[in-house]
């Protein structure tokens, strides 16, 4: 299926290699490739204000079907004006299809060919969800980007397994297709997503490629990576992942990741990624520099008068020394958290601004191999 210029529209300005640069325009705003999504897993970005998400960089970010469904219900956010309104952030949503999470309570759930059935975390309460179901939801919300319903296997399960998960995720993302198209005015508006599946195998992934080739979608995700496999076999798989995938359309790598798998993604062809990894790292007290991580409850920042890093230009850096950081954190300190958060989404969208500019220069693999020396030296 052709994208509708008026509400979805991918152009790719510049490559290197296989690393590309481009944009990415929607209703809402643009979306400028390669793009790190913050998570705003329960209509929030955890620690942070939207308009402060905004000021780091960020054009798009992603809600959780599944936690929004659960609380405060799909139903409820539509009643009150959407996830826009609801949350404050007037620019692009991506929501995932809640596959994921529900496939994570393996004692809660039972998997059929209609969905899945779950109990919730919360109350125990029983749920289904569908493909239609998760269309649903995801109109209800108001979603800009829409994930098509899938299972997400563990990548150790036999290859029989694997394939058999992979095959039930195409006949769910047609009738993902389906059901969206079905969704009136807000098919019209939004953008669809299919997930390739096939774990580490490089013929079932090509075999899921070409079933949703056959469907159309406006963009691509390759699904099933950063679920324990390590960097090394996930790398392998990006490899010939993302040149399966349609190249006039963005392709976004699901749950990723930590900065030199960004690095190393962007430099296979991927443009799209989220994590909760700044977030939650940020109110752990690890902080991203460009030397590499480092953790803020070490003793040795007590005293250290210096900036979190001298290469970041965050207002965090710019204004608060490490031993007052490190004070927060170990006082258990709301601030600390928030500081900290700040800094590291801060940290990630300058390092997405920094891969489109070495790309548009031809410079990726010079700025690659110097990010790799830097960041893993610290």
């Amino acid at each position: 299926m052709a994208s509708d210029p008026a509400r979805f529209a991918f152009t790719v300005e510049a490559r290197d290699g296989k690393a590309r640069t481009g944009r990415i325009e929607m209703r809402r705003g643009e979306i400028r490739t390669p793009a790190f999504m913050p998570v705003g897993t329960a209509a929030t970005v955890k620690a942070m204000k939207p308009e402060a998400v905004r000021a780091t960089g960020a054009d798009v970010i992603l809600g959780n079907t599944y936690h929004l469904m659960l609380r405060p219900g799909a139903e409820r956010v539509a009643k009150l004006g959407g996830l826009h309104k609801f949350m404050n952030w007037q620019r692009p949503i991506l929501t995932d299809s809640g596959g994921y999470q529900v496939m994570s309570l393996s004692d809660l759930r039972k998997l059929t060919e209609e969905g899945v059935e779950f109990r919730s975390h919360l109350d125990g309460s029983k749920h289904m969800l569908s493909p239609e179901r998760s269309m649903e939801i995801q109109r209800l919300l108001g979603s800009d980007i829409v994930m098509c319903f899938d299972e997400c296997p563990k990548t150790d399960r036999p290859r029989d397994e694997i394939a058999a998960s992979m095959e039930l995720s195409m006949r769910w993302a047609q009738r993902s297709r389906d059901a969206f198209d079905a969704g009136g005015e807000h098919a019209a508006s939004a953008a669809l997503f299919g997930i390739q599946q096939g774990a580490l195998d490089q013929e079932l992934r090509g075999r899921s490629a070409e079933a949703l080739r056959s469907i159309g979608f406006d963009g691509y995700a390759i699904g099933g990576l950063a679920v324990g496999e390590g960097q090394e076999a996930m790398f392998a798989t990006l490899d010939f992942a993302p040149g399966q995938l349609p190249e006039d359309a963005p392709r976004y790598l699901m749950g990723v990741g930590k900065p030199d798998d960004l690095v190393g993604a962007v430099e296979r062809g991927v443009d799209m990624f989220d994590c909760v990894l700044p977030t939650r790292s940020g109110r752990n007290g690890q902080a991203f520099t460009w030397a590499g991580p480092l953790n803020l409850r070490n003793a040795k920042h007590a005293e250290d008068t210096g900036p979190l890093d001298e290469r970041c230009t965050c207002p965090t850096c710019a204004t608060y020394s490490r031993a007052y950081l490190h004070h927060l954190q170990k006082s258990g300190e709301i601030l600390g958290a928030m500081l900290v958060t700040e800094h590291n989404l801060s940290f990630y969208q300058q390092l997405m601004a920094r891969m489109r500019e070495a790309i548009r220069s031809g410079q990726f693999a010079t700025f690659a191999a110097a990010f790799r020396r830097d960041y893993r030296s610290g």
